[in-house]
This record gives C-alpha cells, structure tokens and sequence, in this order.
C-alpha cells in the first residue's frame, strides 16, 4: 500500500471532526471560505475508533543508561538438569502409564515392568534369608551345647581333685602299713581316668568354640549377602529398605487363602512384588516416548524422559569486538520480543556469564544468563534480547523506544500522547542522542512517565506530513478533492 493509499485510510479517522465543504459542479471554482478555523496544528484527535482501527499502541519515556547499555540476540534453553531420563534396569515388558506432555509429581506411575530378571532377584532373596535362618538357628543351638559342656567340665575339674586329694591322704597312709597297695593303685587309677575324662571335655569344649564361631561368620556373612541384595532391589524399585522388608499388603499376598490369619501369613513386600512400578523422582513434563505400550525392553532401555520447563537460562552471542566490556557478574535484563502480545514490562533480571569459548568463524562470543524469577513466556526456544550494563560512570537519561520514531524528510519525529487529552496525539519533532538499538535518547520534549505512540507511528507521520499533498482536504466518508472548499 502506499503513501497516498494510507493517507486515504487514515485521514478520514482523523479528520472527521473538521467543517465540512460544499460541493460544486465542475465548471464552478472553489473559492475558500474566509471563516475556515486555524489548523490545529502538531495535535491530532486518536480517538478510542481510531486507536483500535490503526492498532495504535502506547510505550512509556524511561531513565535509562542508554549509552552503557549493549544489546545482544539469544534464546532461551533449558538447563542441563531440567531433563531427567527413566530407563529399565530391568530387562522385561513395558506397560506405560502416562502420555506425552503429560504432568507428573513424585509418586506417579510412568509405567510398569513385567520382568524375570527381578523374579530371579527375589528367589536370591528367599535363598539367602534361608541361609541367614539357618546359620542362626545353628549358632543358636551351640549355645546350650557349650553350657552342658561347662557344668561337666566342673563335675569333672571337681572330681578331679577329689582323687587327688584322696591319693595324697593313701601315700602318707601307705607308708604306716594302714593300705594295701590294691587300695592305694585303685585310687590312682580313679584319678588318671578323671583326669582323662576332663582332658575330653576340654577338646571337646575346644571344638565347639570353633564350631560357634563359624556360625557366626556363616551367619554375618549369610546377613551381610542379604542385606546387599536389600540394596540391590532398593535401587532397582526406587523402594528403601523400610519399605522393601515391610508387610505386604493383603491383596499382594499370593498364598492367603478365604480364612487364614492375616496377621499370620503376611511376608514381606519384596517376596510377593510380581511387577515392578516405577514411579516419578520429580515434578516434570513427559517430554518423550521411547517405547510403545507393551513393548519387550532390554537392560537401561530409554522408557521416557521428562523436563522442568521453568528451569530454564538464556543463551546470547555477542560480539567479540565488545569484550573490553564484558565480564561476569555484569547486570543484564532479558526483553521480550517486541510485535507480540507480551507485555513490555514481562523482563527478567540477573548476572551474565560469559562462555568459555568464542567462536572464531563468527567472531562471537555466547553470554549465558539465568534469570532469578522465570516468567510464563520463557520457554525453551523462544528467541529475545539480552540487555546488558556495562561498566561506566554515564548518568541515567530520558529514552523512548526507537520504534516510537520515524523519519519524515530530513526530520526525525515521534508521537507524544497528551497527558491531558489521552485522545490527543503531539507529534514532536525529536531532538534524540545516542541509541542502543532499542531505546533512544531523548534531549527534549518529553518527561519521565511520558506516552509515546509505538505501533501507528508511520501512519501518524504520513497524516501529518510536511511532504503530504497539498491542497486537497478529506471528508468524513473518506473522499478526497484536491484545493480548498
């Protein structure tokens, strides 16, 4: 479209409120009417009709260190532990339990493992808490053994020197004549078989304390193997330990019959887990789907993966010419893209980083921010702009945005909005300084907190152009004559 065509579609908005002209026939001049009102001048009327019609929208006049200000292009990304990928550990039948770009919370069931290598887990299992019964009830039953071998072991230790004592008595009685050799022989043999006996016991209670510590570390041992087997099944089910030796439910009870006891015939939870839930670690999006329901997964098979998509940073490449003025910890904001219909006021805060390579081909340099406080618009993907402050000791200065200007002739303007007329339109010819590539600052004509107009500005500029055609006027019907009424 061009110049003239907008002028058509614009100016009748604008003028419809001026007096009206009489129309003659064409072999009659039009002669101007001496009563014609002044011009009004640099104000147009933008009324609500005018301001819908054209999309006029509004920015606001700022403080800002124009001068210190570099802007660099990016797009956010998500942050390398957004993602989070759950896989078999288990070779077995997958039977999934969600959908993609569903939301999980911790708890949740991705899906369900049918797997024998977690059946040939738990016969481990019962083989070993077998042993460990075993080998306690062994060192259990050495026990009482050892404690009759102990009371022998003193009847005998008593016995013993009973004959001694017995045999010391007959060589002092021997040598008066008062016992017979047979008397004294048989009392000695007393004695040595006692002594014999005790010598048995002894070995015997040697033998049994042998015994009772291999028992012990048949049972330690028997234990400890059953206790990394826990573990094992505990990262394999995402289960503690608590929870894995802890009474099953009473539906899971596979050998519980119309009648039984229940509290007599519950077993534990790794005994009578037939599949394998695995459950969500995280808050999360399911992201992707690896396997189809149903499908046969090997050992670490990718199931699925989920991400945060509020964990999220942004990635700018800068130029490597701006070095000298970049450096980590640098304050920087992220602006939205302009055109859309986010608002200009959704920006996030924070520190720069700088990458720690630069791209030589490209002359590049990447700056990486994560911002303190995400706002719902930041998604991975989503192209904006970096504005970063750099070092300087440049005061803050009134700026607009440089979209609000437009070029007219040799002139540059803008479209202040009337701060006591909202449906009023200044246009300015714009005394403007140095420029950052999105904002520009402006010497003159404006005050912080100002409106300027943003979408509508060039339609603005052709209205009240100092280059329009001349002589002609417009009426409300959109019509168009050229020279005066």
């Amino acid at each position: 479209m061009g110049p003239r065509s907008i002028i058509l579609v614009v100016m009748p908005f604008l003028l419809a409120g001026l007096p009206g002209c009489e129309r003659h026939g064409p072999s009659s001049g039009h002669a101007p009417h001496e009563d014609e009102p002044p011009a009004q001048g640099n104000r147009l009327d933008v009324p609500e009709v005018v301001r819908r019609n054209l999309g006029i929208t509004f920015g606001r006049v700022e403080s800002r260190a124009v001068t210190r200000t570099l802007r660099v292009p990016g797009r956010f990304e998500l942050l390398p532990n957004a993602r989070l990928e759950y896989r078999t550990m288990l070779g077995g039948r997958v039977e999934l339990r969600v959908a993609q770009y569903q939301r999980v919370v911790p708890g949740d069931v991705l899906y369900v493992l049918d797997s024998p290598a977690w059946r040939e887990l738990q016969e481990r299992l019962n083989e070993t808490e077998s042993a460990v019964e075993r080998a306690a009830a062994r060192a259990a039953a050495i026990e009482p053994l050892m404690a009759a071998h102990r009371r022998h072991e003193e009847s005998l230790r008593a016995s013993v020197t009973i004959w001694d004592e017995r045999v010391a008595r007959l060589e002092q009685a021997a040598a008066s004549g008062v016992v017979t050799d047979e008397e004294f022989a048989q009392a000695r043999a007393s004695l040595a078989r006692s002594r014999a006996e005790l010598s048995e016991v002894l070995e015997k209670e040697a033998e049994l304390e042998a015994r009772r510590i291999e028992v012990q570390s048949e049972l330690a041992a028997a234990q400890e193997r059953f206790e990394l087997l826990l573990m094992n099944a505990s990262s394999l089910l995402g289960l503690s330990r608590a929870e894995l030796v802890g009474r099953a439910p009473p539906e899971m009870e596979r050998h519980l019959h119309a009648g039984d006891d229940v509290s007599s015939h519950r077993h534990p939870l790794w005994r009578e887990l037939r599949l394998v839930d695995v459950r969500a670690t995280s808050v999360g999006i399911v992201e992707s789907l690896a396997l189809t329901n149903g499908a046969w997964a090997a050992e670490t098979s990718l199931v699925l993966t989920t991400v945060q998509p509020e964990q999220v940073r942004f990635r700018a490449r800068g130029l490597q010419s701006d070095l000298g003025r970049l450096r980590d910890g640098l304050a920087a904001t992220i602006t939205p893209p302009r055109g859309g219909t986010i608002a200009a006021g959704e920006t996030m805060s924070g520190s720069i980083t700088l990458g720690i390579a630069a791209d030589a081909d490209e002359r590049t340099i990447e700056i990486l921010m994560t911002p303190a406080e995400v706002r719902p618009w930041a998604r991975p993907g989503v192209s904006a702009h970096l504005e970063i402050v750099t070092d300087g000791a440049d005061r803050e200065e009134l700026a607009i945005p440089l979209a609000a200007t437009v070029r007219d002739g040799l002139h540059v303007v803008f479209f202040r909005r009337d701060p006591a007329n909202p449906d009023q339109v200044i246009r300015v010819e714009g005394d403007l300084g140095p420029s950052d590539g999105a904002w520009v600052v402006v010497y003159s004509g404006v005050k912080e907190g100002d409106e300027v107009v943003l979408d509508g500005v060039y339609q603005l500029m052709l209205a009240t152009s100092g280059s329009a055609q001349k002589g002609g006027h417009f009426h409300a019907d959109g019509t168009y004559h050229e020279g005066g009424h």
